[in-house]
């Protein structure tokens, strides 16, 4: 997935792997607080992403476009998140995760195996910037 961020440096992306946990809508990522990203975040919890599935085929083309709202989470939200995120990359405990959530407000999916360009639109209730 890629993460945009804004500061008064101006826009900045970065690439991140994730976890998507279903139950809650969002997605659980992790990345050091000290990079550009992770300070702005910080700062400025609104981000906008796009996740691509890679593929030759152009009736193939799966990825989605998304806004959301990132958090630190804390408690039994991290341990969740963590179970979550080691669950898709086993790997991880190896290393020192700082995790991430995003909760979602907005995604915009576009699936060629439905219909070439095709887009399906989801948005939150209470979505508001």
């Amino acid at each position: 997935m890629t993460i945009a961020t804004v500061s008064e440096q101006g826009p900045w992306c970065a690439s991140c792997f994730f976890a998507w946990d279903e139950a809650n809508n969002t997605l659980v990522f992790t990345t050091d607080p000290a990079t550009r990203h992770g300070a702005e975040l910080r700062s400025n919890p609104f981000v906008a992403g796009t996740i691509a599935l890679e593929t030759m085929r152009v009736g193939r083309i799966r990825g989605a476009q998304f806004t959301g709202t990132v958090s630190e989470p804390a408690g039994e939200e991290l341990s969740r998140a963590r179970k979550i995120y080691l669950r898709q990359f086993p790997y991880a405990a190896l290393i020192e995760l700082h995790l991430w959530v995003i909760d979602l407000n907005y995604i915009k999916l576009t699936d060629n195996r439905l219909g070439f360009g095709k887009k399906i639109i989801w948005q939150k209730n209470d979505f508001s910037i």
